[in-house]
């Protein structure tokens, strides 16, 4: 049943998929949004003071196909993927002389990867929360890491001794824990391989999409961000298919797992918006700016070639990993994403779960993870799927 809902009422109650009921407008908004679609989630996240939206976004968005496929609810470790992650980008950074990236940075594929070849655990099991924190901050592990991997690179014995790697894992565990071998869950033992098989999610199921001209559509290509450090490819689809892709998938039953760029000045966190209007930013004035995040108005028609702009200026950057969850309609009839982030609930009005228009999805999406069945048959067969 389609619920109708103001900004400020966007919440999950609950561990299911309940909405809250119709509520005022806050004071200051006049936005109401009509829920068309969505899916069952799990709670939000707080990926605290860590690089590492990537491993929340992604596996929220594995919770979510895991409710749709009927394995029930999961609380899935995003420490145990970063975990693996920190250590096996570690040794591409030494391999490539210090040439390449390393931070706490990554991609959805990461997430698949670690399935695929380590397995997966319980939040219950790993929470990598071995430093003395109740709270994920990765500060003092980051630049300990770097540092430390930076002296390995500049070779003082010149030559790599043997014990550098162990050193790195020594890191690793003293802030994030061992990894377990072994563990017992619910009353049965797994490993973590037999665990994620357990699951029944395929991690070579799922495909990533984008749109830029500098690579021909309907075909894959590396996309070039500096935390692309498996050097993962997307496939390329033009800007009005990959959009309208993305409903259809919502309208499918499936959810989406999108990098996007935040930093824009249409990002608005703190109300719950994330816009992009058909006038430019650059000539609203103060009055009418604060009339944008009070008031619907209408969005911009965004072009191939705008996209293509805004990434060959750096003004679509590789900023965020989030999990889109469904998808709403504004007074106006205006479409919507309703966004699942990881920055926890308190500090957003919309206990932390944002509406981006559609024409800020257009412009600002570096690229989305779904599962190749929520595409249609003729383009996975246009795409070798």
């Amino acid at each position: 049943m389609k619920k109708i809902i103001s900004l400020c009422a966007l919440c999950a109650l609950t561990l299911g998929s309940l909405w809250a009921q119709p509520q005022t407008n806050k004071e200051g908004s006049n936005y109401s949004f009509t829920v068309v679609k969505q899916v069952d989630k799990s709670l939000v996240p707080n990926q605290y003071r860590t690089g590492t939206c990537w491993s929340f976004s992604t596996l929220s968005f594995f919770e979510s196909e895991l409710m749709r496929m009927g394995k029930g609810r999961q609380a899935l470790s995003e420490m145990f993927v970063v975990r693996h992650t920190y250590m096996d980008k570690a040794e591409r950074y030494v391999r490539w002389g210090g040439h390449i990236n390393f931070s706490a940075g990554g991609a959805f594929h990461d997430v698949a990867y670690v399935w695929k070849n380590y397995g997966m655990v319980p939040e219950a099991v790993y929470s990598g929360l071995q430093y003395g924190e109740a709270k994920h901050n990765h500060s003092e592990l980051d630049q300990a890491l770097k540092a430390f991997l930076d002296v390995i690179v500049k070779n003082p014995n010149h030559r790599l001794t043997t014990s550098w790697k162990d050193a790195v894992n020594g890191i690793l565990d003293a802030y994030l824990g061992p990894i377990p071998k072994t563990f017992t869950y619910e009353g049965k033992e797994y490993t973590p391989k037999s665990y994620a098989a357990s699951l029944g999610l395929n991690p070579d199921d799922y495909v990533e999409l984008s749109s830029f001209t500098h690579h021909p559509f309907y075909q894959p290509f590396t996309l070039e961000v500096p935390d692309n450090w498996l050097q993962g490819q997307v496939y390329n689809v033009p800007v009005e298919e990959m959009t309208t892709l993305a409903f259809d998938a919502l309208d499918a039953g499936y959810s989406l797992a999108w990098g996007a760029d935040v930093s824009d000045k249409g990002f608005n966190w703190k109300a719950g918006l994330a816009l992009a209007p058909a006038e430019d930013w650059e000539v609203l004035t103060a009055s009418t700016e604060t009339d944008v995040w009070a008031n619907p108005t209408p969005q911009a028609k965004i072009t191939q070639e705008q996209r293509q702009a805004a990434f060959d200026r750096y003004e679509l950057t590789d900023d965020h990993g989030m999990h889109i969850t469904g998808y709403a309609k504004d007074q106006n009839g205006d479409r919507y994403f309703i966004v699942k982030n990881s920055w926890g609930t308190e500090s957003n009005e919309c206990d932390g779960f944002f509406f981006a228009s559609e024409a800020y999805f257009a412009l600002l999406t570096m690229d989305y993870m779904v599962h190749k069945d929520a595409l249609p048959k003729a383009l996975r067969k246009k795409l070798g799927l």
